[in-house]
């Protein structure tokens, strides 16, 4: 397993910051995500730095899926990045935890008239337009509020991203946005540009999650600044903003080649400078949604070894005390990990596992065929890289609790999401 930056080998053991795994394993419990700031802040200050221009001011969204708690959100409101929130939730969230709403960005195919009014309410500072039915609802909306919210057109610029079929998000049938392609896009956009009640400023894209190609970023973001311009030729107005979205790729196992985020940012400012000046736009502002880049690298969750089991065909299994009802990303779209026996990191690895979880579904395996040092009950397995959708995505499926969450700054850990009961699983059931 690959080790992040704040873990290492103190006397044949894994530590996270001095940290002994096993020392966390007995006072929190597992299973158990495991948070680490410093890494997390690192990020922040080098996305925030590189990603800067002097013609235009520059905006870096947290994508709040990725990875959302009332902590996250604390670190998110005392740093520079703004929000990129896709429901009321989301924004609740942020707004508890002291983010600013004029630095959201309300996202979602399908927002309903109570989440827009909550928007517009807590004056979220940038509603991202789905589709037209959309616009006619938040105008509508607005116009009884008496709100005129700065808004952008989510758009498809059909360029599709080499990734899994489950996270594109640009392809010319994808559910997201309004294709560039469509004859009538024009008139709607003339439409939103003469509203009453909504200030419409630009476009946003997205083009997939775990994209690694840069290739694919300067493509979608030259096709979005050719459409600003075929807009503004055809409507006569200008657009003022452009927010190109997220999807960086990170690193899980070795077949993953993600770019140094350092050297591509700085880059791709400059690219988006030299093409909008020989485009003849006069952006004011361009942004983008980063989240799993953000986070992943800094989670990992903890696990204690149960069972282990041979089948008649040879297969062994080592089963953990949780698995999809913590990690859906595996049976979701067969993500892959690596993974280490924190207790045994220096002893030879002879065995080859399948880790599987203790769900009732014969889909729940977190790792298939990974090569470990001899397994026994009550070993630590620790899987690093599940900052990124695994909080976020965990389920009580099997009535299975949702781990806790502890956070490690250096020399100081702390719990900042506690581990369910039973009671609480149950708190919103009635007789």
């Amino acid at each position: 397993m690959k080790l992040e930056t704040y873990q290492n080998i103190v006397n044949g053991e894994l530590v996270h910051s001095g940290h002994s795994y096993q020392e966390l394993a007995n006072q929190y419990g597992t299973p158990l995500y495991i948070f680490d700031e410093a890494s997390f802040r690192k990020r922040i200050e080098s996305y925030t730095a590189n990603f800067h221009s002097d013609l235009f001011e520059t905006q870096v969204l947290f994508a709040s899926k990725s990875l959302l708690t009332k902590a996250i959100a604390k670190i998110i409101a005392i740093s520079p990045l703004g929000q990129d929130v896709v429901s009321a939730g989301e924004i609740f969230v942020g707004l508890a935890a002291g983010v600013k709403p004029d630095k959201m960005y309300f996202h979602g195919n399908n927002k309903s008239d109570e989440e827009l009014v909550y928007a517009l309410q807590n004056e979220v500072g940038t509603i991202v337009i789905d589709n037209r039915m959309e616009a006619s609802r938040l105008e509508q909306i607005a116009e009884k509020l008496n709100k005129r919210p700065k808004v952008l057109l989510r758009i498809n610029p059909g360029v599709e991203a080499h990734t899994h079929q489950y996270i594109q998000t640009a392809s010319l049938d994808s559910k997201f946005g309004e294709s560039i392609f469509d004859e009538q896009i024009f008139e709607f956009i003339t439409q939103l540009h003469e509203s009453q009640f909504l200030n419409f400023v630009g476009f946003h894209s997205h083009i997939g999650s775990q994209v690694f190609d840069r290739e694919s970023f300067f493509k979608a973001s030259l096709a979005m600044m050719e459409f600003a311009q075929t807009s503004q030729e055809k409507t006569k107005y200008r657009i003022t903003e452009i927010n190109f979205g997220g999807g960086f790729g990170v690193y899980y196992t070795k077949e993953d080649q993600p770019f140094e985020m350092a050297e591509f940012l700085p880059e791709f400012v400059q690219n988006i400078e030299k093409e909008s000046v020989r485009l003849g736009l006069k952006l004011n502002k361009i942004c983008i949604e980063p989240g799993r880049s953000l986070v992943n690298a800094s989670g990992s969750t903890l696990y204690r070894i149960g069972d282990l089991k041979d089948t008649v065909s040879g297969k062994h299994y080592l089963f953990v005390d949780g698995g999809m009802s913590d990690n859906i990303r595996p049976a979701l779209y067969q993500a892959q990990y690596e993974a280490a026996i924190t207790n045994k990191i220096t002893e030879p690895a002879t065995i080859e596992y399948t880790v599987a979880g203790k769900a009732c579904e014969s889909g729940d395996k977190l790792i298939e065929n990974i090569t470990l040092p001899q397994a026994i009950t009550g070993d630590l397995l620790l899987v690093n890289g599940t900052g990124a959708y695994n909080y976020t995505m965990a389920s009580n499926y099997n009535r299975l609790a949702r781990p806790a969450m502890i956070h490690i700054d250096g020399a100081h850990h702390r719990l900042t999401v506690k581990r369910e009961t039973f009671e609480d699983m149950m708190k919103n059931e009635l007789d």
